[in-house]
């Protein structure tokens, strides 16, 4: 009977991880992705301000669903709070570094560089947002076939270790067709690739990179907040890497060019989406969480505040964007969406239910842990 109960795991344990396989979250968001980038390609250009919101905030709804899964799974990188206060100084170093290099070297050697660490980058994440829609189109059987191929060593900066060279055949073919799209990047450079590569660094991005407590949120967006007003308004490192950085960090919008431009491109960079979109995606599982243990206590479903939240990030890139018009000039688009997404919390909260719904939402930790834990749940 051990032995039956045995085979039975083993059976149940395959066929979640073949349903895990084929999930894909939020599907519709990723349609619509879609649909709005070969449209901006192949029929009309699309005013560029409206795309940049459509795109910007699909992307953040879309890796906010996705995220539940993995988060659940204990499969994410959690941020913990030395993290949060650290990642402005960290990023100010990376900046900085990137303006000397552009500064003192050959501008094409970097981006020479740079596209090929991108571009095996941009094939993981081409592969993870891929092999699941692939998955859909075979048999269960063989989606679910695990194929060996040896052992990969160590990448530097890439990797942390060796590691099993193994996929299913959904990956496979995703793999394949991920080196021919990031072969076509390099060769043409084409804003659709760009892009391309873009969104699934920012899905997988909000994906797997994820807060534990609405404290540790607060403090990496606010602590992103003056970041982004010192190199974008005091300097003109921000808008001089953002400009020479020729790889996939930023998306590209086309737009109607008129006499005197100086770029057929909006850009928006993904820093904009990825660092509010893990704090969007925190109130998404945060309004699961509490869901799930109001319902098992018999007391009425809270308040949810993911819609709240991700409205207040669509006002925030849009007053930024409007801003930019106004004054045509730059401008630091966390200046405006931090205020955005944390308002839309705490104001949630107040009218929720006032200063104790206020202190419940600041106290929440994921996963049931006491609030000030600085010790994140399992993540690997």
């Amino acid at each position: 009977s051990s032995v039956m109960a045995g085979t039975r795991s083993a059976t149940a344990k395959a066929a979640a991880d073949i349903e895990d396989a084929r999930h894909v979250a939020a599907p519709m968001a990723h349609v619509l992705l879609i649909c709005l980038q070969a449209c901006c390609a192949l029929v009309t250009v699309i005013e560029p301000n409206l795309h940049i919101l459509a795109i910007a905030t699909l992307a953040v709804y879309a890796g906010a669903h996705r995220s539940i899964k993995p988060a659940a799974q204990g499969n994410t990188e959690a941020m913990t709070k030395q993290d949060a206060m650290r990642f402005p100084v960290i990023g100010s170093c990376v900046l900085f570094g990137f303006f000397v290099l552009f500064k003192y070297l050959p501008k094409d050697l970097v981006n020479k560089l740079l596209t090929v660490y991108f571009v095996v980058l941009g094939i993981f994440a081409l592969v993870g947002c891929l092999s699941p829609v692939l998955a859909r189109f075979v048999p269960k059987s063989f989606a679910g076939k695990v194929m060996k191929f040896g052992t990969l060593p160590t990448i530097p900066l890439i990797t942390d270790g060796p590691s099993k060279l193994e996929c299913t055949p959904p990956e496979l073919i995703a793999g394949v067709a991920a080196c021919g799209f990031c072969g076509w990047y390099v060769v043409e450079k084409h804003w659709v690739a760009n892009n391309a590569l873009g969104l699934a660094f920012s899905l997988t991005g909000v994906e797997f990179l994820t807060l534990d407590s609405v404290q540790i949120g607060t403090i990496l967006l606010v602590g992103l907040f003056f970041y982004d007003i010192f190199w974008v308004f005091f300097t003109p490192v921000m808008v001089t890497v953002a400009k020479s950085f020729d790889a996939p960090i930023k998306l590209l919008f086309p737009r109607v060019v008129e006499p005197g431009s100086k770029s057929p491109f909006s850009m928006l960079g993904l820093g904009d989406i990825v660092v509010p979109g893990i704090y969007v995606a925190l109130t998404l599982r945060m309004d699961q969480q509490r869901a799930a243990r109001a319902k098992a206590e018999g007391k009425p479903a809270p308040k949810r505040y993911f819609p709240a939240v991700i409205f207040g990030y669509f006002a925030g890139l849009a007053t930024t964007i409007a801003v930019m018009n106004v004054f045509n000039a730059a401008q630091p688009a966390l200046l405006y969406i931090v205020p955005g997404i944390l308002g839309a919390t705490f104001l949630r909260a107040l009218i929720a239910g006032g200063v104790k719904e206020l202190k419940e939402i600041w106290a929440f930790v994921e996963a049931g842990e006491e609030a000030g834990a600085d010790e994140p749940k399992k993540s690997k």
